[in-house]
């Protein structure tokens, strides 16, 4: 089978109305195995055993990174299918680790699934994975499946390597370094809350943020530029927005930051839907989350590397937004005054 396609052979058909409860733990981890691409020679042992086994790296080290998705705190099944499920369950991992610099190589895969959920729900949420596995080669190597009495939850645990003179990290950043941002910030906020309000198909303008809430491009080949060439000196994801992400970076680096709010790159449409809100949309786009951009501290002599990395990948956006300084404060600088820069997604406070 190509890498990342999917497809159900006529033998292991089921109608729409199976579920995993009818189909059982064996059988459903035969069916998604039967899917899976053919690994790289350096995956030894694969889905199947008791754990994967694979050769790590040449003169690399490992990156660790896992998160999961809950239903009703990170999703709506109302709000995307159950393939947006499983690539965004795979892209918020990647994310983190193109914010270390990192090459992914394999991820495991944990479902905690209700018994009555349908066998071609997982399907398509394997589907939406290996979609996403194959653009960035990261080979599907095991995992866990479990009954819940609980709500659906989806956990993945992804693996990278580095080299050790190449890891970014959050801490590295000194005062005087431009913070600079990829893509925009506030559309996957802006295009959370049109879900929530009723979207529909037909408006366009507001379609990208959609997509951008349901589908993030993790920026993994950026990241990966950033440790070869060390061109910053520190970075983040913006998995929680980039309120949070900026306070991240302050907190390790042990600075302040600058922010110029004429600088922030929002999308026209969630600008607009944030007007239409009645909200602020400089405030709204810094505290909204699932953005899944980087954040990266540059210093001044180092324009010239940066630059390299801008030409090679690919039109991907970057905006200059502010300064670190020696001040540890965070401030929103516009034309009438300073503001205090709000934080982003909080886990343990209610929307």
């Amino acid at each position: 089978m190509r890498r990342g396609r999917w497809t159900t052979p006529a033998n292991n058909s089921v109608g729409p109305e199976v579920s995993v409860g009818d189909l059982g733990e064996a059988a459903l981890i035969d069916r998604i195995r039967e899917h899976v691409p053919e690994s790289p020679a350096w995956v030894r042992i694969g889905i199947g055993d008791d754990a994967a086994v694979v050769e790590p790296a040449r003169s690399a080290l490992e990156v660790v990174t896992t998160d999961t998705l809950v239903e009703g705190i990170h999703f709506d099944r109302a709000f995307c299918t159950f393939s947006d499920l499983g690539y965004k369950v795979l892209a918020v991992n990647l994310s983190d680790l193109a914010a270390m610099g990192a090459t992914p190589r394999t991820a495991v895969l944990s479902l905690m699934l209700p018994e009555n959920l349908s066998v071609s729900s997982i399907d398509a949420l394997v589907e939406g994975l290996l979609a996403l596995a194959a653009l960035h080669r990261v080979a599907l190597v095991g995992g866990n499946i479990t009954r819940t009495t609980g709500p659906l939850a989806v956990g993945l645990t992804a693996i990278g390597a580095v080299k050790r003179r190449r890891v970014l990290t959050r801490g590295g950043g000194l005062p005087g370094d431009e913070l600079w941002v990829t893509g925009t910030v506030g559309s996957a906020a802006a295009g959370l809350g049109c879900l929530r309000q009723g979207f529909r198909a037909s408006n366009e303008a507001l379609a990208d943020c959609v997509s951008r809430y349901r589908r993030p491009a993790p920026r993994v080949r950026v990241g990966m530029l950033l440790g070869r060439n060390k061109a910053a000196r520190a970075a983040v994801d913006l998995s929680d927005g980039l309120g949070d992400g900026i306070h991240q970076m302050t907190n390790a680096s042990g600075v302040g930051a600058v922010v110029h709010a004429s600088a922030l790159p929002i999308a026209e449409a969630a600008n607009a839907w944030f007007v239409a809100q009645g909200r602020d949309p400089v405030e709204a786009a810094i505290a909204g989350g699932d953005d899944y951009e980087l954040l990266v501290a540059v210093p001044r002599r180092h324009h010239r590397r940066f630059a390299a990395i801008r030409r090679l990948t690919h039109g991907v956006q970057m905006t200059k937004i502010g300064e670190l300084t020696k001040e540890v404060e965070l401030v929103v600088r516009t034309e009438a005054r300073d503001r205090p820069m709000p934080k982003g997604y909080e886990h343990f406070q209610e929307d």
